[in-house]
């Protein structure tokens, strides 16, 4: 069996020290995620995400014994596939693998697995799936959102805030940012905000009063404390979409604030739904793509990082410093 270099976490003691760069078998072709036959990638560039760091502390619900290869997401060129699979050897693709993906060969699923558009480059594609697949599912599918509605994006310079702007205009909405500086209210706008809103006392006032008195949609990664405003900043029958907590506190709801303002509070777990739905990969792959095809769709990628610096990348992403997309050179 061939050696390839990979990242393994090997403690849980934080990106600090829990990272170990080794010379380790190459993967069977077998997805960790589904087992079957699956798409075996030469990896380029592997997508750096909160759950890695989460995982360096062992506070992530997937657990994984120790050593283990993370990454979830990953872009490259296909060594082979199965022939149910939307690619075949030789074709650039974007894969999610779940985990292995920081590693110089990794395996996804055929239904996770997509043809990376000539308009994306590696970094790009190793951005693509976890972010804007969250994005869509969280917003058209969860959301319900529409064509002429406006949307309130937490955490806008992320990852899956980028993510979140491209995908609401994609689908019509309008856009409103909400950043905590000025330096991230620049990478919202690269990304194609209709309008920024800084953090301050202030925000949900502001928010409204760009609005017409609230938005349809608020879009929160962050949690926190910024929740009750998020609520009081929607129209009646608005909608707040949960997609998870990196601000690092998970926020309650009083139920009168929801009857008031006719209000709804969602969650958007995408990967848990979409794991065991081979058809709804399929649709918001398509879905996506469209954006890519119509120029909705960009991926911002932040910071790179070498394959030997991934403690510095996960770094990145626990001190608040990332926008975009942080991203490992594999090759």
């Amino acid at each position: 069996m061939r050696a390839m270099r990979a990242v393994q976490i090997v403690n849980e003691s934080g990106p600090d020290s829990a990272l170990a760069l080794v010379d380790a078998p190459e993967p069977q072709p077998s997805p960790m995620l589904t087992g079957g036959e699956g798409v075996v990638i030469e990896v380029h560039a592997a997508g750096v995400s909160y759950p890695e760091l989460l995982q360096t502390r062992g506070e992530y619900q997937l657990k994984p014994p120790l050593p283990f290869i993370p990454g979830s997401e990953v872009a490259g060129i296909v060594r082979s596939a199965p022939v149910q699979a939307q690619v075949k050897a030789g074709d650039r693709v974007a894969g999610f693998c779940g985990l292995g993906g920081f590693a110089e060969t990794a395996v996804a699923p055929d239904f996770f697995s997509y043809p990376l558009s000539p308009q994306l480059d590696f970094a790009q594609g190793a951005g693509l799936i976890l972010n804007y697949h969250t994005a869509y599912f969280s917003l058209a599918m969860r959301g319900r959102l529409k064509a002429g509605e406006t949307v309130l994006v937490h955490g806008a310079a992320g990852g899956v805030g980028t993510a979140s702007l491209q995908v609401a205009r994609g689908l019509g909405a309008r856009t409103i940012a909400l950043v905590s500086d000025e330096a991230k209210a620049k990478v919202a706008e690269k990304a194609g905000a209709d309008e920024i809103v800084l953090v301050s006392d202030g925000w949900k006032d502001e928010v409204k009063s760009r609005s017409d008195g609230g938005v349809d949609v608020v879009l929160d990664p962050v949690g926190g404390d910024r929740f009750t405003d998020s609520l009081r900043s929607l129209k009646p029958f608005g909608r707040l979409v949960v997609v998870g907590f990196t601000g690092g506190s998970i926020p309650e709801v009083k139920v009168n604030r929801l009857l008031l303002g006719n209000a709804e509070v969602i969650g958007a777990g995408w990967g848990a739904y979409v794991l065991a739905r081979r058809d709804v990969n399929r649709e918001i792959g398509a879905a996506i793509e469209r954006m890519i095809d119509d120029g909705f769709v960009r991926p911002i990628v932040g910071e790179r990082f070498a394959f030997e610096q991934a403690a510095d990348a996960l770094r990145a992403i626990d001190e608040r410093r990332a926008t975009g997309k942080v991203v490992l050179d594999v090759r």
